[in-house]
């Protein structure tokens, strides 16, 4: 990445009480579920600046979706709202009871996106699954899907299903944030190669200050499809305990019969998180393999160009 902050304007939009405040509040703002409740309502527009890994910078507006705003959104201030877009977000309440409205506006921002940012990435959040039966959440969030991909023609979108209350927030969240990240393909090579050198079963690379997961590596098949959002939430949630006792939270190491997991400080925008399975390997070899490799990751947020990984194992 270049010196200088790449930003990327994202637009966070849907009806009003659909969940958007509270889904932001929660990745960027550290809030917990439960303290959500008391948010208000976004008055028209609220722009926040998002630091992530270090020179990428979310310009994230996050459009009220009162009927009045919604309004001024495809007229008055269609040019402002819709032009430089990078990702359009567009939520969808599960429970809606006005879901011909609901489509109604999400084809109007279609349409402007088409007009002003026609190469604009677009994402749905079917939101608020925590509502629906879990018998029949799939059925549900199928023919949502269906419907949306149908209804956003000729623009591709995909579609998440997501709750404050689960790890989906966070798979969604993580996929959205992948796409906006310029090096991304260069940084999977060389956690790739990280973790092979280190003989480890799987390598995490979390965001620092939101824990999404924006990197991983595995050599051993993992049973468990929802273990990057349910470890980013824990953890978060465990940061966030620290903050409270005037701590911070480091490092960490998790050991059982079965495997060894380490958590610690990577980059300056990055921790990293190390499966080892081989019980011949000592914590002091892979803290110290960690170690090593934080200079070159380093390198790699500030500079452009391939870099390959020399043998740090220790």
């Amino acid at each position: 990445m270049s010196s200088t902050a790449m930003k990327k304007k994202v637009l966070l939009m849907g009806k009003s009480g659909s969940g958007k405040t509270s889904m932001r509040s929660i990745i960027f703002a550290n809030y917990i579920a439960r303290d959500t409740r008391r948010l208000g309502a976004t008055i028209d527009v609220e722009h926040s600046h998002v630091r992530f890994l270090g020179n990428l910078v979310l310009n994230l507006w996050d459009c009220g979706g009162q009927d009045t705003f919604m309004e001024n959104y495809f007229t008055s201030q269609r040019d402002n709202i819709f032009r430089n877009v990078e990702v359009l977000i567009y939520v969808f309440d599960v429970e809606s009871r006005e879901l011909e409205k609901d489509m109604h506006y999400y084809q109007s921002c279609l349409e402007a996106i088409l007009q002003n940012s026609p190469d604009a990435k677009i994402f749905c959040l079917v939101h608020k699954m925590d509502l629906v039966q879990e018998d029949q959440r799939d059925l549900i969030f199928k023919e949502r899907e269906e419907d949306l991909k149908r209804l956003s023609r000729p623009l591709a979108c995909t579609c998440f299903r997501t709750s404050i209350w689960d790890e989906t927030l966070y798979k969604a969240w993580s996929s959205i944030v992948y796409q906006l990240i310029p090096n991304v393909q260069q940084l999977e090579c060389n956690l790739r190669n990280f973790a092979q050198i280190i003989e480890a079963d799987e390598v995490l690379l979390f965001e620092r200050a939101t824990f999404l997961v924006i990197s991983h590596y595995q050599c051993k098949e993992q049973r468990d499809a929802h273990r990057f959002e349910k470890i980013s939430n824990i953890i978060k949630q465990f940061k966030l305990s620290c903050s409270k006792l005037a701590a911070s939270f480091q490092s960490m190491e998790v050991r059982n019969s079965n495997f060894a997991a380490f958590i610690d400080v990577f980059t300056s925008n990055t921790y990293v998180m190390v499966i080892m399975s081989d019980p011949s390997i000592p914590s002091a070899a892979t803290l110290i393999n960690i170690r090593n490799a934080r200079r070159h990751f380093e390198k790699l947020e500030r500079v452009d160009g391939p870099k390959h990984m020399r043998h740090y194992k220790s």
